[in-house]
């Protein structure tokens, strides 16, 4: 526990671990993270959260003061992870083929991480993505947004821009959800046939 004059938590006896301020909130948004793929958002709670760490749930408060706010920061944390990897992704191609690798990573990533993809598209606030300006999207959004450009002729007006990028993102973001809910097969064979049956232009 937290003491007064104390820089760092203890975790639990015997494990040999330590965290300090700075270390703490990651270490929470992580255990959030991994309760949450065996229960659903609403199971979740800062109790729990702080013994999988094992701290004290005064520790927790300091941190996140409700559950909502760890539940942001685990979204936000997703948003992270699945950007991360479809920039991966598209360092690997170019073209039409840099777009499917990179929708094929943004469906990868939700069959991976399941309830942390539903609670990072349950937990944003409604807003349309298409008057946000760049640097207020999350990272995944940019990049599918850049692929699909880059995909389209120089010629090609902002409107249809829009409708080939909202295509291609309800194309993407679809095949996930129809997955996780065992509409189609997991199947990647068939997630990249599909993505890559695109025609952007």
């Amino acid at each position: 526990m937290l003491g007064p004059n104390d820089n760092s938590v203890n975790i639990k006896p015997g494990s040999g671990k330590k965290y300090h301020h700075g270390d703490l909130r990651d270490a929470l948004i992580e255990a959030g993270m991994q309760l949450l793929e065996s229960r659903k958002s609403e199971d979740l709670g800062l109790r729990e959260v702080a013994r999988e760490v094992g701290v004290s749930a005064t520790a927790v408060y300091r941190h996140f003061p409700d559950k909502q706010a760890l539940l942001r920061a685990i979204a936000a944390r997703g948003f992270v992870m699945m950007g991360e990897l479809q920039a991966q992704a598209a360092r690997t191609a170019t073209g039409r083929a840099a777009f499917a690798a990179v929708g094929e990573a943004y469906v990868r990533f939700a069959l991976h991480h399941p309830a942390v993809f539903r609670l990072m598209f349950s937990s944003a606030p409604p807003r349309d993505l298409f008057t946000m300006k760049e640097e207020e999207l999350a990272l995944p959004l940019r990049l599918l947004r850049a692929q699909v450009a880059a995909t389209m002729p120089p010629r090609m007006g902002e409107a249809e821009k829009k409708i080939a990028a909202i295509r291609a993102w309800a194309l993407v973001h679809g095949l996930a959800v129809l997955a996780l809910d065992g509409m189609i097969p997991a199947d990647d064979g068939l997630i990249s046939a599909v993505i890559n049956s695109l025609n952007t232009v």
